[in-house]
């Protein structure tokens, strides 16, 4: 019996893509639906990335198309020179009917679905949240109960200053949380368990060339797309971050899930910043931190990673993939 329900909140993305695959083969993961968000593309584009994954590797888990633009501002530009065209490295998706026949686009919209699907579960459903935090928001502000109903939420996103790390699309901020800050300080504002994998852990994690080819070869098909999603992927790595390989972003919150041991936590509460030139920098007040701060001590603790075993978690990744080999 799988110990982890999840609903995997998502804006594929390679990096969405290649955790989606890592979610789809661990046996401990039932997936009860994929909810799509703007962020590295473009709703439409998103959600059709979602769709195809599902029917690839997870057939028949259902897909619900969820928000266009975040909460007060405007939508983000689509990141083609870091996703490809396509938002999954453009690789070949197939004709445009065909790779979805299996995959189910649910009729409510992403908020509804993880309203109604936590009160089916209550206490059981995980949100795997790796965009914009744009869907959790609006489902608290549907039925804000379902936060004492939610067994954990694990995010990635945010960033801490490790490494002296603030952000990686504005010197203060990480690209999801900067796609709705206003949603991202709601939801890590309400009273649900929340952990957050963010850039002090995810930078950290590499996933070299050669371990993505290894993967390749012996990951049966769902390790091929795994290769081929990420070789676009890795040319803007190469580029931007002089990197022969990828930093290991979503998949990380996926380990983080199943293997909590594998990272090193500080406790307390988290605002983000939502305006100003900083806007979308998270900010920690460690639980150890003695001095009053009112803007953070009415909010509920969050647990930030601040520390990776980073190949504990290339291994759990490795074994997934290439111990469910498909042939």
């Amino acid at each position: 019996m799988s110990q982890h329900k999840v609903i995997y909140d998502t804006d594929p993305g390679v990096d969405d893509a290649m955790a989606l695959v890592f979610q789809a083969l661990h046996p401990d993961i039932e997936l009860l639906g994929l909810t799509s968000v703007f962020g590295n593309a473009t709703i439409e584009t998103t959600t059709r990335n979602a769709l195809f994954l599902t029917s690839r590797f997870a057939p028949h888990v259902p897909v619900a198309q969820g928000a266009a633009a975040p909460l007060e501002r405007a939508a983000p530009q689509p990141l083609a020179w870091i996703h490809g065209d396509n938002g999954l490295g453009n690789v070949d998706l197939g004709s445009a009917g065909e790779p979805i026949a299996s995959a189910t686009l649910d009729a409510r919209p992403a908020h509804r679905f993880i309203v109604d699907t936590v009160r089916a579960h209550p206490g059981e459903v995980t949100l795997i949240a790796v965009g914009p935090l744009t869907n959790l928001a609006l489902a608290l502000a549907d039925d804000p109960q379902i936060a004492t109903l939610v067994k954990q939420v694990v995010i990635m996103g945010g960033a801490f200053g490790g490494d002296g790390v603030l952000g990686n699309v504005t010197p203060a901020a990480e690209a999801n949380i900067l796609g709705d800050p206003h949603a991202a300080d709601i939801v890590l504002g309400a009273a649900w368990p929340v952990a957050i994998v963010g850039l002090d852990v995810t930078q950290r994690t590499i996933m070299s060339r050669d371990y993505l080819a290894s993967i390749g070869e012996r990951g049966g098909a769902a390790g091929q797309f795994v290769w081929d999603v990420s070789r676009h992927y890795e040319a803007f790595h190469e580029q931007s971050a002089q990197l022969t390989g990828i930093y290991v972003h979503d998949s990380s919150a996926v380990a983080y899930v199943l293997a909590p041991h594998l990272y090193t936590t500080r406790s307390g509460p988290v605002r983000v910043l939502t305006e100003g030139i900083a806007v979308g920098q998270t900010i920690q007040k460690p639980s150890t931190m003695p001095v009053p701060a009112p803007d953070w001590d009415s909010r509920p603790s969050c647990e930030v990673c601040i520390g990776v075993d980073v190949q504990g978690m290339l291994a759990l990744y490795e074994a997934t993939l290439c111990g469910a080999n498909r042939h």
